[in-house]
């Protein structure tokens, strides 16, 4: 069996096998603690750099009342905003995508702003006195890529720059050429889901229910699919495919045409690979395509699941095909998903639920819950403290790691 260059990680013989307690899925303090101390000081990627190749091209990401607009300038850099004018706060550009001619113009009152988030002046300027317009700018958003993907950050946070954390996964960002991916015709989509964002992560957080929920992966993967965990937050995934001829439909055809990418190492070659990033990013490689996907909160019970899809440059018609088949088996996972996470969240609500009890093929789940921990410690405690004292109980625990 051919493993990871990384997959040594060991797991501890004695660990508390219990995960977060039911509350902290349904508090809207706690929730508005996590946005702060988890989601805007925290790495989230937007984008690649293939999806505005050109000056003028933009994609927009939004989270928890935050917007931005990533865009590619006149020296074909691309940088970062907040998107919205200086004016009155419209938002510069709206949708999803999109390209400018030379300028961004808000929509409200005219504002143009040039390529590199300078105020280029106001509609009618005589009208706002003696107004400096270096000091109106679109303000800038921290950014940074790796390997072609774009990460930003609204708020400085507790991790290092994003080569330095994602050093662990360079040797196969690289042997993938992630640098050279191209967008599909419609590469971004999203999926509302009635959960706390953590439910969605504790089931995609381990691999425990692959061979029961996911038929469609264990036809395609058998009993060969391993968790790697690493420091840092991050953790791979990987299975392998192609041992046995599948007995559904689309993991039969995939198995048929699929073709391992001769460029890609032994541990890589004919595999399923996802890589994670705390506290919600995946990447999903397969010799085909790779795919991101993360989790956008909206609420304390709403969920907005999102990501984008590329693919290989020069694409076959073959590998179009198994492309095709991969997103039919992923469609079906990420529908099975989807309903066990709607369980786990609403089970929280009873009266008899008491705790996870988490298996060593868990252990992913339970060390995503510490390190939210780590970040809120008001999350050990096991009832919950009245709704409009939990931010000042958690400020304590933080200043006395003893309580």
């Amino acid at each position: 069996m051919t493993t990871h260059p990384l997959s040594s990680q060991p797991i501890p013989n004695t660990w508390d096998r219990r995960g977060l307690p039911g509350w902290t899925y349904h508090s809207q303090a706690l929730f508005d603690l996590e946005k702060t101390h988890v989601f805007l000081n925290h790495w989230q990627v937007a984008g690649h750099d293939s999806d505005i190749p050109a000056p003028g091209d933009w994609i927009t990401f939004d989270m928890l009342g935050e917007r931005a607009v990533l865009m590619r300038g006149a020296d074909g850099t691309v940088r970062a905003f907040h998107n919205l004018c200086r004016h009155r706060g419209a938002r510069v550009v709206d949708g999803p995508q999109g390209s400018c001619r030379g300028s961004i113009v808000c929509p409200f009152h005219g504002w143009v702003y040039n390529l590199d988030g300078t105020l280029r002046g106001p509609s009618q300027p005589g009208s706002f006195g003696d107004l400096d317009r270096s000091n109106f700018g679109l303000k800038p958003i921290e950014i940074q890529a790796f390997h072609g993907f774009l990460f930003i950050r609204f708020h400085p946070g507790p991790q290092p720059d994003i080569a330095t954390l994602l050093a662990p996964y360079d040797a196969d960002f690289t042997a993938y050429r992630a640098a050279d991916l191209l967008p599909v015709a419609t590469p971004h989509w999203t999926a509302d889901l009635p959960v706390n964002w953590k439910s969605v992560r504790d089931v995609d957080n381990e691999g425990y229910h692959v061979p029961l929920a996911h038929p469609g992966l264990q036809d395609l993967y058998g009993r060969d699919y391993r968790d790697i965990f690493l420091p840092n937050g991050l953790n791979i995934s990987i299975g392998r495919y192609g041992d046995t001829p599948g007995r559904l439909w689309s993991v039969r055809h995939y198995n048929r045409i699929s073709r391992p990418r001769d460029h890609l190492p032994p541990h890589l070659a004919g595999a399923w690979a996802y890589y994670g990033l705390f506290p919600q990013i995946v990447f999903a490689f397969t010799p085909e395509a790779i795919q991101y996907y993360h989790e956008i909160p909206i609420g304390p019970g709403l969920t907005r699941l999102t990501g984008r899809l590329y693919r290989n440059p020069n694409e076959t018609r073959a590998e179009r095909l198994a492309r095709y088949l991969a997103q039919r088996i992923d469609r079906d996972t990420s529908a099975e998903d989807q309903q066990l996470s709607i369980w786990s969240n609403e089970s929280m609500r009873s009266s008899a639920f008491e705790s996870f009890h988490l298996s060593d093929l868990e252990w992913g789940l339970r060390r995503h819950h510490d390190d939210l921990r780590a970040l809120l410690p008001v999350m050990r405690l096991d009832h919950a403290p009245p709704e409009d004292r939990i931010a000042a109980i958690n400020a304590e625990m933080l200043a006395n790691p003893a309580i």
